[in-house]
């Protein structure tokens, strides 16, 4: 079976089909207006759901490696990428779709698109010099903030609240996105002086 012998890629695997299970559900949603959601409320909740199980199982995949010492070129690769995918991927959807749109407006996936990209960029570039460039606690932090928000967003909708219970879900969803955006800016600098001190060391 290749590198799906063991049990940390077959989850990441697992995670990846689950994602875009997930963005198959957001497309059949994507045409319909709030009103219309609140008809189809059994299917926004499995999509909640969906994305709880797929996020929450991202430990999994990297205890199980570093635990039974499994740790594989696969894995640093696809389990990062596949942490993007559904990020990025659900964020997209949500800043595209008209009953999300106004939790997560497209600037707001532009920016952390950017992070990302800059993050991976440098990344490559430390590397080739010889560099490490782990991931750090704020950008741990930054995912799990990114998968409340995203989660938060679903979980409006994915039940019926009423009014004064929905205001104050909505209130902390918009709390969410805020924080989103700081510490994905927040991340983003703090790998930027990482690199910067790695590279004034190594010309010294």
């Amino acid at each position: 079976m290749g590198v799906f012998r063991h049990w940390p890629n077959r989850i990441t695997a697992i995670r990846f089909v689950g994602a875009i299970v997930l963005f198959g559900l957001m497309q059949a949603l994507s045409g319909e207006t709030r009103e219309q959601v609140a008809q189809h409320r059994g299917m926004v909740c499995l999509a909640f759901w969906l994305f709880v199980v797929v996020a929450a199982t991202d430990f999994l995949d990297g205890y199980l490696a570093r635990r039974d010492k499994l740790v594989s070129d696969f894995g640093r690769i696809a389990d990062p990428f596949t942490d993007k995918v559904l990020i990025l991927g659900a964020l997209i959807f949500a800043a595209s779709i008209s009953w999300t749109r106004e939790w997560v407006p497209a600037w707001i996936v532009v920016v952390i698109l950017a992070r990302e990209l800059l993050v991976t960029g440098i990344r490559g570039y430390v590397e080739k010099l010889g560099g490490e460039f782990p991931a750090d606690r704020l950008g741990k932090i930054k995912m799990i903030v990114q998968c409340m928000a995203v989660g938060g967003v679903l979980w409006l909708e994915a039940y019926d609240w009423g009014a004064a219970w929905y205001r104050f879900w909505s209130g902390l969803v918009h709390v969410l996105v805020w924080l989103t955006v700081i510490t994905t800016l927040g991340s983003g600098a703090n790998y930027i002086a990482h690199t910067r001190r790695f590279l004034t060391r190594d010309q010294g």
